[in-house]
């Protein structure tokens, strides 16, 4: 049998080391894997019970390109037993992910979202959003409303614009952990809604400095 030449050995080697690390990549960096909507798809899973990568793949299966927003969530709810607010977390993520939407985009405006988990009991992250002294020492300059609360789960906040709402779900995660999930919606414009984002990423974590180092 002939003997390979050097050149196509090296050649055949590149092919396969290249085949391998495309396979890599695919693999890792998946655009439907990572965080969505500034929620990391651990913490969808742990609110919902499927990480990104799922509830796209479900959603595809169910022809959710094709269905309206209210069609979506409702199917989140009623099919999949989702929680009226997770409902619309992961039908306005999908629509952005299947570009149905701009980024931020949502069905009543523009909406942004953050999370942090925070080494804090559930009830001391609660406080540091009810109590307003405490609550001035990391988002100082600001007002709102507040329009329903379970404590120390959930809080809904009529922002000091009067028209955006921000949504506050709390999860103990056990051990003191508490993970924070922060949505504003209703935001008005494209430009106002990245404004938001950069804004509520730099106060969230000036929360978990306040909290952790407390």
């Amino acid at each position: 049998m002939a003997r390979m030449k050097p050149t196509a050995r090296v050649t055949a080697r590149t092919s396969a080391k290249s085949t391998r690390e495309t396979t890599r990549e695919t693999t890792t960096k998946s655009p439907d894997s990572g965080t969505w909507g500034g929620i990391s798809s651990a913490a969808v899973e742990k609110a919902t019970g499927r990480g990104w990568p799922v509830w796209f793949r479900e959603f595809d299966r169910a022809g959710a390109a094709k269905l309206s927003h209210k069609a979506i969530a409702q199917l989140a709810h009623e099919r999949f037993a989702v929680p009226p607010w997770w409902s619309q977390m992961v039908t306005v993520v999908y629509e952005q992910a299947r570009g149905l939407r701009k980024k931020h985009q949502t069905a009543e405006g523009y909406s942004v979202s953050g999370t942090r988990t925070i080494a804090a009991p559930a009830r001391e992250v609660w406080r540091a959003f009810e109590d307003k002294k405490l609550r001035a020492r990391w988002i100082p300059g600001t007002r709102w409303t507040v329009t329903t609360a379970t404590e120390p789960k959930s809080m809904r906040i009529l922002w000091n614009d009067d028209t955006s709402r921000v949504d506050v779900m709390l999860y103990a995660k056990g051990a003191g952990r508490t993970m924070l999930s922060v949505q504003h919606r209703k935001i008005g414009t494209e430009k106002e809604a990245k404004r938001q984002k950069a804004w509520w990423s730099n106060r969230l974590d000036a929360l978990k400095t306040l909290l952790e180092d407390s």
